[in-house]
C-alpha cells in the first residue's frame, strides 16, 4: 500500500511539474522561434521509452560538435536476418543512423526493411504467413538478449566456483558466504512451507534458478552504464516466459486431487457449469498474473527514475538538479529493495502454485493447518 502511495506521488509530482514547464514555455511567448525550439527539443517520453525498451544496439551517449551535428556512441550487436534471399548477419553499426545493409536499417533501434516486407510476427508464423515472400525473421541479439547473456554467464560462474568450493570444503567461500544464506532461506521458507518437505527437493533447482536470475537482472538493470542498464526484467516477453515455465511445471506435476478439484470442484452439481470454466480459467490467470506483476512493477521503477531526472531537462536548469538527483538516488535504492522482493514474490507464487498442484489429498488438513 505504501509503494502504491508513493508511486502515485511521484506520478502525480512528474505531471505537475510538467504542467509548469508547459505554463513556463507558453508565458514566454515573446522569445525567439529559436530559443523556444531549443526548449522543446528533449522528449521526456522518447528518453523514457528508448531506456526502457529493447533494441538493436546498445546506445552509450551522443554528442554535438561546434556546427550542432549529433555523434551517437554506441556498442553494435549481431544482426541475424533470414528472409527469401537467404540468411543476412551482419553488426547493427552498418544499419546505424540512416545506414543501408543488404535492404535494412535501423529505425528508433529497431531493424526495418527498405524492400517493402515486414517483420515476421507470431500471429504471422501461426497464420502460415512466413511462407510468402513478404516477410522477414528477426534473429538478432539485441540489448535484452546480450544482457541475459551476460547474467547467465555471472551466474554460471558464480555458482560453479561455489560448487566447486563445496566439493572441497563444507564452508562457504567467497561469494557462498553471502548467497548460502539466501540458498537456506528459499528453501526453508519458500519451498518447504509451500511445496512440502518431501517433494521440494524436486523444485528447488527451478525456484533458486528464477530466483536468483530475477534479483541479478533487476539488479543489473539499475546499474547505468554499460554493460548494464538493460530493462530485462521490464520486457514483458522474459517475464512471460518465467510465467509459462510455472505454468508448465505445474501441470505436468498436478496429481489426480488437483484435476479431480478442477473439474469437480466441492459444490452442488448444479454448479459445475459456472465452477468448472471459472477453474480452468483460473489456471491461466495465475501465471498471467505473475507476468504482469514483475512486468509493471520492473518497468515502473525505471519510468519513476527517469522521470525525476527528466525534470532537470525539460526545466534546463542545473539547479534543479539539487532537488530531482537526491530523489532520484532515493527511488534507485528503494528499487534496490523491490529488485530482491519481486524475485521472491515470483518465487513464493511459483512455489505455491506447484505446491497446489502437487499436495496430497489426506495432507490437505495438515497443510491448511501449516498455512494457517
Amino acid at each position: 500500500m505504501n509503494r502504491k502511495i508513493s508511486s502515485l506521488f511521484f506520478a502525480f509530482l512528474f505531471v505537475f511539474v510538467s504542467s509548469l514547464a508547459i505554463a513556463q514555455h507558453t508565458s514566454e511567448g515573446e522569445e525567439p522561434a529559436e530559443k523556444i525550439e531549443q526548449k522543446e527539443d528533449f522528449n521526456a517520453t522518447k528518453m523514457i521509452m528508448e531506456h526502457i525498451g529493447d533494441s538493436n544496439e546498445w546506445h552509450l551517449w551522443t554528442t554535438k560538435d561546434d556546427n550542432g551535428e549529433e555523434h551517437h556512441v554506441s556498442v553494435p550487436l549481431p544482426i541475424i536476418i533470414k528472409d527469401n534471399e537467404g540468411w543476412h548477419t551482419f553488426l547493427s553499426s552498418s544499419i546505424a543512423h540512416g545506414h543501408e545493409h543488404d535492404g535494412y536499417t535501423l529505425e528508433e533501434g529497431q531493424v526495418v526493411s527498405t524492400k517493402g516486407i515486414e517483420k515476421a510476427t507470431l500471429f504471422s508464423i501461426i497464420s502460415g504467413k512466413q511462407k510468402s515472400n513478404d516477410v522477414f525473421f528477426d534473429l538478432s541479439i539485441t540489448k535484452n538478449t546480450a544482457s541475459m547473456f551476460l547474467s547467465v554467464i555471472f551466474m554460471a560462474v558464480i555458482f560453479m566456483g561455489m560448487a566447486r568450493n563445496y566439493k572441497k570444503s563444507q564452508l562457504p567461500k567467497g561469494a557462498g558466504k553471502l548467497l548460502e544464506p539466501v540458498i537456506v532461506f528459499i528453501r526453508d521458507e519458500v519451498a518447504i512451507p509451500n511445496i512440502g518437505s518431501v517433494k521440494y527437493k524436486r523444485y528447488m533447482p527451478y525456484l533458486l534458478t528464477a530466483f536468483f536470475f530475477i534479483w541479478f537482472n533487476n539488479l543489473f538493470g539499475l546499474i547505468p552504464f554499460f554493460p548494464f542498464g538493460a530493462n530485462l526484467t521490464g520486457n514483458i516477453a522474459i517475464t512471460a516466459v518465467l510465467a509459462i515455465i510455472t505454468l508448465l511445471i505445474t501441470l505436468f506435476s498436478a496429481n489426480k486431487d488437483y484435476w479431480k478439484h478442477i473439474f469437480m470442484p466441492p459444490v452442488p452439481i448444479l454448479l459445475y457449469p459456472i465452477m468448472v470454466p471459472i477453474e480452468i480459467i483460473g489456471i491461466f490467470t495465475k501465471p498471467f498474473a505473475l507476468m504482469m506483476r514483475l512486468f509493471a512493477n520492473v518497468t515502473a521503477g525505471h519510468i519513476m527514475i527517469l522521470a525525476i531526472i527528466s525534470l532537470i531537462f525539460i526545466f534546463k536548469s542545473p539547479f534543479l538538479g539539487f532537488a530531482s538527483v537526491p530523489l532520484a538516488l532515493f527511488v534507485s535504492v528503494l528499487e534496490l529493495l523491490v529488485a530482491a522482493l519481486q524475485a521472491y514474490i515470483f518465487t513464493v507464487l511459483s512455489a505455491l502454485f506447484i505446491g497446489i498442484a502437487v499436495a496430497e489429498h489426506e495432507h490437505e488438513h495438515g497443510h491448511e493447518e501449516h498455512a494457517h
